[in-house]
């Protein structure tokens, strides 16, 4: 993808060199993207506070239940129909409530894709079901924001705490990082997560101060 580009990697580089370490270890990163944005929502809503795997068998489920993945056909299916798929009646309702907010224009997902990303985020969030973290993972995996780091995604904070060696992460110190990656927190984002994952090379060990 082209946010993956040398000139943004070799920024990063030099801007962090710790990160350069994980940038070297990892090499490029392929993500997945979903240039739809409703179906990226719906699926993330579909997704939330279940694992990954169980996450991809009731998206599966539901892609079949509501076939197109269109804002009419999630109106058009019936509350038990959605929840069928896997999901809590709350999580269903939450589809429901997006699909019937594009459809009155009260969402608007292609005006959001021209909006910076804060006001992307207090758009998104309006709808019930939908965070902040949810959004600006829709941000990236939709919209393909190229400045993206979540305070709120876990994953991206242990990934730091493992890097910068730390037991804790305020978040100033997240601030801090975070101003190191600009304009490029998105690609940051992705080898955080992967230094998350990679417990073996990147141990979290010691507190130490930011510098």
């Amino acid at each position: 993808m082209t946010l993956f580009s040398d000139e943004a990697l070799d920024h990063l580089r030099q801007n962090d060199p710790l990160l350069g370490k994980a940038i070297d270890r990892f090499g490029k990163i392929e993500m997945e993207t979903n240039c739809d944005p409703f179906a990226a929502l719906i699926r993330n809503i579909a997704g939330q506070q279940i694992s990954g795997k169980a996450a991809e068998t009731v998206w599966n489920r539901l892609n079949t239940a509501c076939h197109p993945m269109d804002a009419v056909t999630i109106h058009k299916t019936d509350l038990s129909t959605i929840q069928s798929c896997g999901m809590s009646l709350r999580k269903a309702e939450y589809i429901r409530d997006i699909a019937n907010n594009v459809i009155s224009g009260a969402l608007n997902l292609d005006r959001i894709r021209t909006l910076p990303d804060e006001e992307a985020i207090k758009e998104l969030t309006v709808c019930r079901g939908v965070g902040v973290w949810t959004a600006e993972m829709l941000l990236i995996v939709s919209y393909q924001r190229p400045d993206i780091v979540s305070w709120n995604d876990f994953g991206i904070r242990r990934g730091m705490m493992r890097l910068y060696e730390q037991d804790t992460l305020s978040k100033e110190q997240f601030q801090i990082y975070r101003g190191r990656y600009a304009p490029y927190g998105t690609i940051a984002s992705f080898y955080l997560w992967a230094v998350a994952r990679d417990g073996e090379h990147f141990p979290k060990r010691k507190n130490l101060s930011v510098n």
